[in-house]
């Protein structure tokens, strides 16, 4: 697998986080998501199932049962480098971007990805709430079996943890709620799952308990697939093109009525602006690929 790493950048020129172009000649990434007949969901990683999913009936949310076999595609964070790297989410996010490049068991596959720091998950907090109470509430509960409850919880993209989440006291969780407390604590690793409409933790559970129980805001770089390169030159070429029509609209009206009328540059400009800036981080589906009989028959299936 080769990935190229480029940055990405707000409109006022601030970090926002990495694209990944990705060529991977294998026909599927270690970590994967396959799907059934039934509305059957499987994430396998190497071809152990993680999570079995069933979408319900009505639509209105998805039973799953976890299997307490992944592994994180990312090594073990020490805690010096987490020192090294003072809570610095640009120098996260290439750290974890080249983890995801070398693991043979992550996600990445061919196309571009993001790596962004900007999750929408952070859009929704209620005005006052406390942190630990928020992330308290985005977490999917229940193991081994659970739901991902998309009534609800519809639009809010919840957080499901693929193994269950640590206590407040356990080691690791009390070494990171020191690191939370100093605002050293690494960011948890997310990846957003169309098919589940929601977040899969890939790496960082005892992270986020430690945020959790230290009622701060825990750090989140959110990987998803993005547009494709050909994609992403078509739709730039329309906006291009949407924008040469309005400025000649514009012109023909200030050939009617003179110089009066604006020349539409302010107008047609930020329209054209706004519209380069979401095809930059406009949100793909998760590729998905059909269940091979073998992992069909692998585990008992959650629902009814």
């Amino acid at each position: 697998m080769r990935v190229r790493s480029d940055e990405l950048t707000r409109d006022d020129g601030l970090w926002a986080g990495l694209t990944l172009d990705v060529r991977d000649e294998r026909p599927r990434p270690g970590l994967c998501v396959f799907i059934g007949a039934g509305r059957r969901l499987l994430l396998a990683q190497e071809s152990r199932p993680v999570l079995l999913a069933v979408v319900d009936e009505d639509l209105m949310g998805v039973d799953f049962r976890r299997t307490d076999a992944y592994r994180s595609c990312v090594p073990p964070l020490r805690a010096d480098t987490a020192r090294a790297l003072a809570g610095d989410p640009e120098r996260w996010a290439h750290r974890f971007a080249r983890h995801l490049a070398e693991a043979p068991d992550g996600p990445l596959h061919a196309g571009r990805w993001l790596l962004t720091s900007g999750t929408r998950l952070l859009r929704w907090r209620p005005a006052g709430c406390p942190h630990g109470e928020y992330w308290s509430s985005m977490l999917v509960e229940g193991h081994p079996d659970g739901l991902v409850d998309w009534y609800t919880h519809s639009g809010s993209w919840e957080v499901l943890p693929l193994r269950p989440m640590p206590d407040a006291d356990d080691g690791r969780v009390k070494a990171y709620r020191k690191q939370a407390r100093e605002g050293t604590l690494p960011p948890v690793l997310l990846w957003w799952v169309s098919g589940l409409d929601c977040h899969l933790i890939l790496d960082g559970h005892a992270r986020l308990a430690a945020a959790i129980a230290e009622s701060v805001e825990p750090p989140l770089l959110e990987l998803h697939r993005t547009l494709p390169h050909d994609r992403l030159a078509a739709g730039t070429a329309s906006a291009v093109s949407l924008y040469a029509h309005e400025l000649a609209r514009f012109a023909r009206l200030r050939a009617v009525h003179g110089p009066t009328v604006p020349d539409g540059t302010a107008v047609a400009g930020p329209r054209l602006a706004r519209r380069l800036a979401d095809l930059r981080v406009d949100e793909q589906p998760t590729w998905a690929w059909p269940l091979p009989d073998a992992l069909r028959d692998a585990a008992e299936w959650p629902g009814p």
